[in-house]
């Protein structure tokens, strides 16, 4: 009874794992077009393929994790201790998601400043000649 209490939580917690994964990317990477754009200089082509290879990052390390993660132990044969490891379980890798998205916005910020800073000192070079 323990083996299908355990087969029924991974048939949970990887659907979920995975939906969370497609959610957060598909939002972090649509929005992040945006920083792209500025940082390649509005050169789409570019930001598109960074954006991408970004993205395609994103899925192997989250997807990954949550794999490496999916070991799940009953001590005792009830319902109630299935839900509350899953739950754990899910809302930990929702904290180390939402972690990985702030990192992620930090780098898009940090590109963002860099572009920010070199558009000023070419400009400060041309104003000069």
């Amino acid at each position: 009874m323990e083996t299908t209490k355990i087969l029924i939580g991974y048939s949970i917690y990887l659907p979920i794992a995975l939906f969370l994964t497609y959610y957060v990317s598909k939002t972090l990477f649509k929005n992040g077009k945006i920083f792209m754009l500025d940082i390649f200089k509005g050169r789409e082509d570019i930001a598109q393929a960074t954006n991408k290879l970004f993205e395609t990052g994103f899925y192997l390390l989250n997807i990954g994790f949550a794999l490496m993660i999916l070991e799940l132990q009953l001590n005792n044969d009830s319902y109630q201790e299935l839900i509350e490891r899953l739950s754990y379980k899910i809302g930990g890798f929702a904290i180390y998601l939402g972690i990985m998205l702030f990192f992620n916005l930090y780098f898009f910020f940090r590109g963002k400043r860099k572009a920010k800073e070199s558009r000023i000192v070419e400009e400060r070079l041309v104003f000069k000649a």
